[in-house]
């Protein structure tokens, strides 16, 4: 950025993004408590057909995800048209899924959390009750394709506990409670 440019302001919605395992409804929760911001988890709006078919061991395709990105899509704009900022958790692995979340919603911005692939299998062991087994995994990083500079994506390692991580984030989007307030969508 040049010393005339003002920094970007603000985004009004987050779509945290990565691998199953890699954190990202701990992480996106506590960030949206420590902003005061509404929270969606993303596999909230996956069809009982869906969950069922993840829980039998088999990836979701293309077809199986485009009503998903949709009611996601969705949720963003009810949220941006009431100005009510929020984050919301999204897989959203290759390219194709953030574009159809953040082409047109400028105040939309993605959060990456990326992880070693070791630690993320030691996560999915310990977790529990969750319908996407850890043996999914390896479609997900086959799958994966890391935002591009052009797509202003935050990266972000989860190495840390998820509260500093949560801290980085903010820190990262130049957010925090009462101190700077997502843009004007006017």
């Amino acid at each position: 950025m040049s010393s005339g440019q003002k920094p970007a302001p603000p985004p009004a919605i987050l779509v945290v993004m990565g691998v199953s395992g890699s954190g990202k409804s701990t992480v996106a929760a506590r960030l949206a408590a420590h902003l005061g911001w509404a929270f969606v988890d993303g596999d909230s709006f996956h069809s009982p057909a869906h969950v069922a078919k993840m829980r039998a061991g088999h990836p979701l395709d293309d077809d199986d995800r485009a009503p998903w990105l949709a009611a996601i899509g969705a949720w963003i704009d009810l949220h941006l048209q009431a100005r009510e900022p929020g984050i919301v958790v999204c897989s959203a692995l290759r390219r194709v899924y953030r574009d159809a979340l953040v082409r047109g919603r400028d105040a939309v911005r993605i959060v990456y959390l990326d992880g070693d692939r070791a630690l993320i299998e030691r996560r999915l062991a310990q977790r529990q009750g969750h319908f996407m087994p850890a043996a999914l995994l390896d479609t997900q990083f086959a799958i994966l394709e890391p935002p591009e500079p052009e797509e202003n994506a935050v990266t972000v390692g989860i190495d840390d506990d998820p509260a500093a991580i949560a801290a980085t984030i903010a820190a990262e989007l130049g957010l925090g409670q009462g101190v700077q307030q997502p843009r004007d969508l006017a």
